[in-house]
């Protein structure tokens, strides 16, 4: 299988000594105008991709910062249609890999060719579907077939090892370790010993483990770093961004590129 260029990436970061960081948005949140600033801001500050979050009206697997922002940017009218209209847009300007966060029922209404289309001119490198499970994912996969956009794969704290092998197998661009079971959402620490976890996965995964869910701190994104490859931060970044706190969000980067000493 040839590496898709948002593995290529993320393992430049950690081959210089340094963490992943791959911010979560939800696109449309304080109107859909927002975004190319949002994006060319984080680039700036020196994140490793971008996790474009589109708005649903049913988001199984999102906290209620994630929920609320969502129901902002669905008050503004803003769909995958139009998101994705506005990064092809900005495509010239934008150098990271952007991830799509999309549930299955907006790729659908979309067509899954047409979307998969638009996703190479809107220079999309990988797609997030938390609600398509491995043993559906064909269906997508198909028509990603010879694109470098990456379908990329979750693996929860309950998956048993022969499935974490399935599914590390098929993953692509990286692989999304959740850190929590439940939702998104800050939380004060985590409730399970971790490190074994990572370990097990970082010795089956052949492509970059990312720790996601629940990381909301500067020190908690240096301890997940310590068990990864790089971290997702959603929550936190979403408060942020809508707090117009900046510095915030230029904290929480820059504790993944402080080199991290084993």
């Amino acid at each position: 299988m040839t590496k898709k260029r948002l593995t290529t990436v993320i393992e430049a970061v950690v081959q210089q000594g340094e963490k992943a960081f791959v911010p979560y948005i939800m696109a449309g949140d304080g109107g859909l105008e927002k975004l190319r600033e949002t994006i060319l801001f984080l680039q700036e500050i020196g994140v490793t991709a971008i996790e474009v979050g589109i708005p649903f009206s049913d988001p199984v697997a999102d906290g209620t910062v994630i929920q609320t922002a969502g129901e902002r940017a669905l008050a503004k009218g803003v769909t995958l249609r139009k998101v994705m209209d506005e990064l092809a847009a900005m495509r010239e300007e934008v150098q990271i890999p952007i991830v799509i966060m999309t549930y299955l029922n907006p790729v659908l209404q979309y067509d899954l060719s047409d979307f998969v289309k638009d996703c190479q001119t809107s220079g999309v490198s990988g797609l997030i579907v938390p609600d398509l499970p491995l043993e559906e994912s064909a269906l997508l996969q198909r028509e990603l077939e010879g694109s470098d956009t990456a379908l990329i794969q979750l693996v929860s704290l309950t998956s048993p090892e022969e499935r974490i092998e399935k599914i590390t197998a098929a993953g692509e661009g990286f692989i999304y370790a959740v850190t929590v079971n439940g939702i998104t959402g800050v939380r004060d620490g985590f409730e399970t010993d971790l490190a074994a976890h990572f370990k097990k996965l970082q010795a089956i995964s052949p492509i970059p483990v990312l720790a996601g869910f629940g990381i909301s701190t500067p020190e908690q994104v240096r301890e997940m770093g310590e068990l990864a490859d790089g971290v997702i931060v959603g929550s936190a970044i979403v408060d942020a961004l809508h707090r117009e706190d900046l510095e915030t969000v230029k904290s929480l980067v820059q504790a993944a590129k402080k080199e991290i000493h084993q």
